[in-house]
């Protein structure tokens, strides 16, 4: 099966452009169709020094592979033109456009998968819109009630039950019927994306020491507790809430398939610090398949020929995999 993948570049100002670009230029195992301005995508793989060959995109042709140097682009043009490392909020419109069109193709059955370069949530807030990141704008684009964020590096896996929000409103936002939600999601995702049949999921607490019996903060008892013991009951293999100091050792890693952090800077910086530049973000609880790098814009790179597109390029692959096992 050759899955038919979209790809966005995100922020044009940013090193998505020149990712896109050297995936073009290696070729793939799927079909690329670059969801974006090809103007953009041909000026920055000439400001690269990458030889590519942009053809427009056709709806109703089977997918073939893409072969080395050659792209296919489904054009939606920018609002005005970008300048690498200068973001312009008036392209804000333009980024939204290319997720509508990626994510309503992969509802549609046209693409198997879509896989998004980092986009920047400053610029697109600049601009009036509210956005919080791909996750939640995809959730609500597609109806999902419970997107799940996962990073993979390797066999590492890090969920997080709440995603992009301000730490001081992260206990509040731990609840129950979060946890639960959250947990069956991930567990479902493993199955189903990785092909584990009974996964084991670690949870952390929130507090210290996992509140330390109460002395440093009651949520694991009062909140996290309660509801892996409902999970436990319904036949999910959980375990916790534990200690996040103490989680991400190689003995306790061996003994689980995910863990599910609190909060963003919980789990992040430890996944981050074994596999930044190769990681993925793969959102689970969507009807669709979406895949995503590890990193930002990276402004200050965009046009040198600097990025590294591991990240990128590893996103691709996951897509690929889960594509076809699902159509096992």
């Amino acid at each position: 099966m050759i899955p038919r993948i979209a790809l966005t570049p995100g922020e044009p100002a940013g090193i998505g452009p020149d990712l896109v670009a050297r995936l073009a230029a290696d070729g793939a195992a799927a079909e690329l169709v670059a969801i974006a301005d090809p103007q953009l995508i041909a000026a920055r793989a000439r400001q690269l020094g990458i030889q590519l060959e942009l053809l427009p995109y056709q709806r109703g042709m089977a997918a073939k592979p893409s072969a080395p140097g050659r792209l296919l682009v489904d054009a939606r043009p920018l609002r005005v033109p970008a300048q690498a490392g200068r973001p312009d909020a008036a392209n804000a419109g333009y980024v939204l456009d290319t997720l509508n069109r990626a994510a309503t193709g992969c509802l549609a059955g046209e693409f198997a998968a879509m896989v998004t370069a980092p986009v920047h949530k400053g610029v697109i807030n600049d601009a009036g819109i509210a956005f919080s990141g791909h996750t939640e704008y995809l959730a609500g684009l597609t109806g999902a009630a419970q997107p799940v964020m996962l990073l993979v590096a390797g066999t590492l896996r890090v969920a997080l039950l709440t995603t992009h929000l301000a730490l001081r409103a992260v206990p509040d936002a731990i609840t129950g019927t979060r946890i639960e939600a959250v947990a069956r999601v991930l567990h479902d995702g493993l199955v189903t994306a990785f092909g584990i049949d009974r996964p084991r999921i670690a949870v952390l607490g929130l507090n210290p020491h996992a509140g330390e019996s109460g002395h440093l903060g009651n949520e694991e008892q009062s909140v996290i507790g309660p509801a892996l013991a409902r999970l436990r009951s319904a036949g999910l293999a959980v375990e916790g809430p534990l200690p996040a100091d103490s989680a991400f050792t190689p003995a306790a890693l061996a003994q689980c398939d995910a863990v599910l952090a609190m909060y963003h800077d919980q789990g992040l910086p430890v996944l981050k610090h074994a596999g930044f530049g190769h990681a993925v973000n793969l959102t689970l609880g969507l009807p669709i398949l979406r895949t995503s790098v590890d990193h930002g814009t990276a402004l200050e790179l965009a046009g040198t020929g600097r990025a590294d597109a591991g990240s990128l390029r590893a996103a691709l692959a996951l897509a690929i995999d889960i594509a076809r096992r699902r159509r096992a």
